[in-house]
């Protein structure tokens, strides 16, 4: 079977990744098969593809993947061969608070990931996919669409009426867009190209500012939204949370989820954050329980991913690139 892994020799950039010939496994008691069909390309991705998150020598990357049940082992009841499946971000952790032991298996990071033809998981680290997805539109959910979910629903516990800030035109940015006007939430947001507001504006964004045009645009949010919004899914860590603060209404939610725009350390006017006495939540993705939770209601509200491209499996490379263009709106797949 042809499998990527990220070589961690004299090569350097996307060089690291390279595509090999190896043997295809077999599930062990309590494992599954997957013929993996489709990953999608998260930022996190692209850091351990460069070689930024250093990762052992032959590691296979990506987080998420969607596939079919080819064979399962000895043991495995709640699987059987032809099941579509999803893959989890962090395949340890299944209900609950997170804790170090459920949260340092990482997919395509501290373990292997889903860029290959097949891999062995155990059985309890999947979920169904959808009704009606296909792989590619499958693979697109399991790292940025249950970051959206969880910021959302279980930290912000979004109510129909509030309003919401999502930052960008990304994957989770464009996921969060979706879930909270499925929730009856009124939606603003923050884009740096024109043609993006529209299609922003055409997915039911009530107001979008242009960042690069409006530096104080967390002020611009707020007078728009006519106080605040009372969720921000703040993408850019310390280069966006001085303006999510200011866009974000007295007792809201700040949602940390990212470090794009080389966010990862900042300063913030820390009596604004106290004295409008919000709630800062910093997450990464969620749990299998979140997951199947956000299958169902994707189901119930017939919700569909916007795939901007995709490429083969081949390309994954090319699509990293793509990636870095900063072109894309919604989700980048690979399909195999």
């Amino acid at each position: 079977m042809r499998q990527y892994q990220v070589n961690t020799g004299q090569a350097k950039g996307l060089d690291l990744l390279q595509l090999t010939e190896t043997d295809r496994p077999t599930p062990a008691a309590h494992e599954v098969l997957v013929r993996w069909r489709a990953t999608s390309l998260n930022y996190h991705d692209y850091l351990v593809a460069i070689g930024a998150i250093p990762v052992p020598a032959g590691r296979v990357p990506m987080s998420d993947g969607a596939g079919e049940v080819v064979a399962v082992g000895e043991g495995v009841e709640q699987w059987k061969t032809g099941d579509r499946v999803m893959s989890l971000f962090f395949p340890n952790w299944l209900e609950g608070l997170p804790s170090p032991d459920s949260t340092k298996g990482i997919s395509g990071e501290t373990i292997n990931g889903y860029a290959s033809e097949y891999g062995c998981v155990p059985a309890t680290a999947l979920t169904r996919m959808p009704k009606g997805y296909s792989f590619a539109e499958a693979a697109t959910l399991p790292c940025a669409a249950l970051t959206a979910w969880r910021g959302l629903f279980e930290e912000g516990q979004v109510q129909s009426g509030q309003k919401v800030l999502i930052e960008g035109t990304g994957g989770m940015s464009i996921f969060g867009l979706q879930l909270a006007r499925a929730a009856g939430a009124t939606v603003y947001a923050t884009t740096s190209a024109p043609e993006k507001a529209e299609k922003l504006k055409s997915m039911g964004a009530e107001a979008v500012v242009n960042y690069k045009e409006d530096e104080r645009w967390g002020r611009s949010i707020a007078k728009a939204s006519q106080g605040g919004v009372h969720i921000s899914l703040d993408v850019g860590g310390g280069s966006t949370m001085q303006n999510s603060i200011d866009a974000t209404a007295m007792n809201g939610h700040i949602i940390s989820i990212g470090i794009l725009g080389g966010g990862r350390k900042g300063t913030i006017t820390f009596p604004k954050f106290f004295f409008k006495h919000q709630h800062m939540h910093g997450i990464a993705v969620g749990n299998r329980a979140m997951q199947r939770d956000m299958v169902r209601f994707i189901e119930a509200h017939e919700l569909k991913p916007i795939v901007d491209r995709s490429f083969a499996f081949e390309e994954l490379a090319e699509a990293f690139r793509y990636q870095e263009s900063g072109k894309h709106f919604g989700k980048i797949v690979v399909v195999c």
